[in-house]
């Protein structure tokens, strides 16, 4: 699965976790309508962990600003999902997701022994059911977007020619290791253009289902994340 669309895919995918009934009457508030679909605090809360745990970030480094935006791509997340449902995509495998799990614990030195990755679940409120839930999700929205976006990318060899002298040459330089031929790199530029203009189509199909949805946003910014941790 391509690593450069998985960031910003993957970021749009949640599970819903459990918390104390002591909090519930604010966890469930409603953040959020996408088409009817209800999105609350909790689900909010839930982005905010997971999002927090994949990148390896203390939770309370979230400023408002990001907070916001995680509700932005939990959105965006819900539009994808209305369009999986339609869509004829083989899902993720029970292999591709221990796959992608295991990239992600490899994030975390201290993951090496299963009690130091429980322990790192434990401090994101997180669990290894949910964790795979969530995983099987975003690869399948990423399957989604890579099945509807990618027969409409071109890359021509000027592109890739121009890429490997303005790009590629001036940083293996910089790093003082030894320039490699065009013909050996030509697949890999080749793919990284497509998988860059995949994700500036991913920005304007978003941008038309936002424009052709129902959405209606009722967060209150200092009430997200701030309790999650």
């Amino acid at each position: 699965m391509r690593r450069q669309l998985s960031n910003f895919v993957w970021v749009l995918v949640f599970v819903t976790l459990g918390f104390s009934s002591a909090r519930s009457e604010v966890i469930d508030r409603i953040v959020a309508t996408v088409n009817g679909q209800i999105i609350l605090l909790s689900d909010w809360e839930d982005s905010l962990r997971f999002e927090a745990f994949s990148t390896g970030r203390p939770l309370d480094r979230f400023t408002a600003e990001e907070r916001k935006a995680v509700l932005d791509r939990l959105i965006d997340r819900e539009l994808l999902r209305e369009q999986l449902h339609a869509a004829d995509i083989q899902h993720a495998t029970a292999e591709e997701v221990a796959q992608r799990v295991a990239e992600i614990r490899k994030q975390y030195a201290e993951a090496e022994t299963e009690l130091g990755w429980r322990a790192i679940l434990d401090r994101y409120r997180l669990n290894e059911d949910g964790l795979k839930r969530r995983v099987a999700t975003e690869l399948d929205l990423m399957r989604l977007v890579d099945a509807r976006l990618r027969p409409t990318v071109t890359v021509d060899s000027k592109s890739i020619e121009s890429y490997y002298n303005q790009e590629l040459l001036p940083q293996l330089r910089q790093s003082g290791a030894q320039n490699v031929p065009l013909a050996e790199v030509t697949s890999k530029i080749k793919e990284l253009l497509t998988q860059k203009k995949i994700s500036q189509l991913l920005i304007t199909w978003l941008q038309s289902l936002r424009a052709g949805s129902q959405i209606r946003s009722e967060a209150l910014m200092n009430g997200a994340g701030s309790r999650s941790q």
